[in-house]
Order: structure tokens, then C-alpha cells, then sequence
């Protein structure tokens, strides 16, 4: 009988070597696509900023719009939704898989290390902003803002005080942004009111610095930015994670110079609003293809 992976509740789930082997990590090329997922559009901010920053990669892109947001979602059904999301990236070869969003970054990051191995590298949000913080910010007070998932699992807390920096992180849930996102209400007397509710929150005063939380919340950034009249850094992980990725591939000798790099965009629920969205991020036409993750 093989062995499994447990997940949160005592999910089993069967380990990797009882998957179909697609294919072996000496068959990865610096030609082979960057995987990319999120529940729905916020991690396109982090596939946008990876776009700009190495414009030769392909990426296959996954929005797991059937199960948004992961916010509110629990713990071991996040892990079973990327567990899931990963088999369909490592189909497509992809040499990295970057978890685009911070909910499934703290539920669901060490069991996809462990599931995936060595067949692609796995790069989570959190990692990257969390030093980014410690190297330019001790003995300072940042905000965070983000889901209930992020904020209450302290993944930030608890990594930032590993580093011993004097820092103190004030966290605040923000649960009604990433729906408001996800259906538009953004730029109007809506999301600035939700956006006045939260961000006078005491939690968040006297802060140097505001971490963006969620990979949803670089779509409201110039919304946000007015309330702190540009006296504090506003901090999302795109372009931090973007350089991470590069450095990464650089460091493995895995950057890509295709010409012609392709992208692809897999949705597991099909919404004109999220297809709306790809076109405007990457300007050119984008046509989503369906991908339940059960069939």
C-alpha cells in the first residue's frame, strides 16, 4: 500500500510517485513556462510584474475561479485546490510554480514543496516581502493588510520576529476587498468608503510602512496610496517576487530567450470579468480555457 501526504481534517492525499510521472527534472529546460495560480485575478498583478521583468518566459497562468476567494476558505480545502492546480502546472513542464496569492502561500506552500519535489521549484509571496522587510525596515512599525486566512495564520508575525529586528508588524483582515475587486467596485464611492472603514482602523497608525497582503490589493494601490498622503511605503510583493524569480533562474541557469514566449490561461470557472482583466494586464487578446479541477 503507498504512503500518503496527510492534509488538514487528515486528508489523505496519495504522494507523488503515484501520479503518473508526466516527466523527470532532467527534462526541464530554460524553454519550459513558469506556472502561475491564484484564486482570480490578483495574482495576474504578479504574472504582469514577471512579464515586464523577463519578457522571453512563457507562462501558464491558473485562476481557480470556481473556489475564490481563498480567504475565507479553510486550511486543508486550500491545500487540496493547489495540490490540484499543481498536477495541471507540472502537465504543462513547468520549471517553477509560483503560488500568486498569500492564502494559499501560508495554507498550502511546505505541502506543495514536499508534493512537487524536485520536479519544479516553488516560489510563495511571503517569503520575498517578509526580506524585503528585514533588510530595510528594523525597528520600524509596518501594517499589514489581507485576508482572514493570511492575517490569522501570522506567517508574517512569525517570520519577521525569527529575525530578531526590533520590528513591530500590526496586521488587520480585509475581508470585503477581494469580492469588491473581484466584481469591479473599484475607482468609485464604494471602495473608497470600504477602503476609509478599514485604513482608519487604530490598528494602522503611526505605521512606516503598509505590506498589500493579498495579490488582489495592487489593483486598489493608487485608491489606498491617497489616505497616506505618500508619508509611508505602500508594499505589494509583484515586483519583489518577480526578482526573486529572476534571480532564481538566473542563479539555475533556466532564463529563457525565446522570442517568441507564449502564454496561457487556464480558468477552473469562466467569467467575462476575469477574461476582461488578462486582456488589460498583458495588452494583447487572450482567450481563457476552462479547466475544472473535478470533473
Amino acid at each position: 500500500m503507498g504512503s500518503f501526504i496527510f492534509l488538514g481534517n487528515n486528508v489523505p492525499l496519495p504522494k507523488l510517485y503515484l501520479r503518473c510521472n508526466f516527466f523527470k527534472i532532467l527534462n526541464t529546460r530554460s524553454e519550459s513556462p513558469i506556472g502561475i495560480f491564484d484564486s482570480g485575478i490578483g495574482g495576474l498583478t504578479v504574472a504582469h510584474a514577471i512579464k515586464q521583468m523577463l519578457p522571453h518566459e512563457s507562462m501558464v497562468y491558473f485562476g481557480d475561479t470556481a473556489h475564490l476567494p481563498y480567504g475565507d476558505k479553510s486550511e486543508a480545502s486550500i491545500q487540496a485546490y493547489s495540490v490540484k492546480i499543481a498536477d495541471v502546472l507540472l502537465k504543462k513542464e513547468c520549471k517553477v510554480i509560483v503560488i500568486a496569492c498569500n492564502s494559499a502561500s501560508s495554507a498550502a506552500y511546505e505541502l506543495l514543496k514536499e508534493y512537487v519535489r524536485k520536479e519544479a521549484k516553488i516560489i510563495n509571496v511571503i517569503d520575498p516581502m517578509v526580506e524585503l522587510i528585514i533588510n530595510r525596515f528594523e525597528g520600524k512599525k509596518i501594517g499589514l493588510i489581507g485576508t482572514k486566512r493570511t492575517v490569522q495564520s501570522a506567517i508574517y508575525a512569525r517570520k519577521i520576529a525569527e529575525a530578531n529586528k526590533n520590528i513591530q508588524l500590526s496586521s488587520l483582515a480585509t475581508p470585503l476587498l477581494v469580492p469588491m475587486i473581484e466584481e469591479g467596485f473599484i475607482h468609485n464611492k464604494i471602495s473608497h468608503d470600504i477602503l476609509e472603514k478599514y485604513l482608519t482602523d487604530p490598528i494602522l497608525n503611526n505605521i512606516d510602512a503598509l505590506i498589500l497582503g493579498c495579490t488582489h490589493y495592487p489593483l486598489i494601490k493608487n485608491e489606498i496610496s491617497p489616505f497616506y498622503s505618500q508619508h509611508i511605503s505602500i508594499l505589494d510583493s509583484s515586483e519583489v517576487v518577480a526578482l526573486a524569480l529572476k534571480n532564481y533562474l538566473a542563479a539555475e541557469g533556466l532564463v529563457s530567450k525565446n522570442p517568441n514566449p507564449k502564454h496561457q490561461f487556464l480558468v477552473s470557472d469562466y467569467t467575462d470579468s476575469f477574461e476582461a482583466s488578462t486582456r488589460i494586464f498583458f495588452q494583447e487578446e487572450v482567450h481563457l480555457q476552462k479547466h475544472p479541477l473535478w470533473n
